[in-house]
């Protein structure tokens, strides 16, 4: 495994993110703004689904007009964090924070496009009654994701 993350390092696209001073920092900001994104729209659903807000849609609404956007924001990052991966591969491999991220990522995209989807879209009620179910989602999600980022904001310190 080591060899290929050697090999990354050595890549066209690591030479690409390495080379101009701005690559980086210009990527990673796009990384960031897709991840905002991301995770922006799942945590108004997940306020949503805890009863504590838009409480003129109903989640299963709510989450349908924001999906687009979920997506757009994983599309982004999903692009970004690779490239900005390949910059130094076997730094990232062997940093700690950055296999916690990374479970905690699968994890959450995992949870959000299964279990978080099927019970915000069972949520029809604009009463803005929160559900047990609903609740535990929301609290799960909002967990996982709090995971990710912290996760990746403690990359640079390990």
């Amino acid at each position: 495994m080591f060899r290929l993350m050697e090999w990354i390092n050595q890549s066209p696209v690591a030479n690409a993110m390495n080379g101009p001073e701005w690559a980086f920092p210009v990527v990673e900001t796009i990384h960031f703004l897709g991840f905002a994104l991301l995770i922006g729209t799942i945590a108004i659903v997940d306020l949503r689904l805890l009863g504590l807000g838009m409480r003129r849609q109903s989640a299963a609404q709510l989450a349908a007009d924001l999906a687009p956007w979920t997506r757009a924001g994983l599309a982004v990052m999903l692009i970004t964090g690779p490239l900005m991966f390949s910059a130094d591969a076997v730094r990232y491999y062997v940093n700690e924070s950055f296999r916690i991220k990374m479970v905690c990522l699968l994890t959450a995209i995992g949870f959000h496009f299964t279990i978080h989807r099927r019970i915000a879209r069972s949520l029809d009620s604009t009463t803005g009654d929160a559900t047990v179910a609903g609740r535990l989602v929301a609290v799960v999600s909002l967990v996982l994701w709090t995971g990710v980022l912290s996760a990746g904001r403690m990359i640079a310190f390990v």
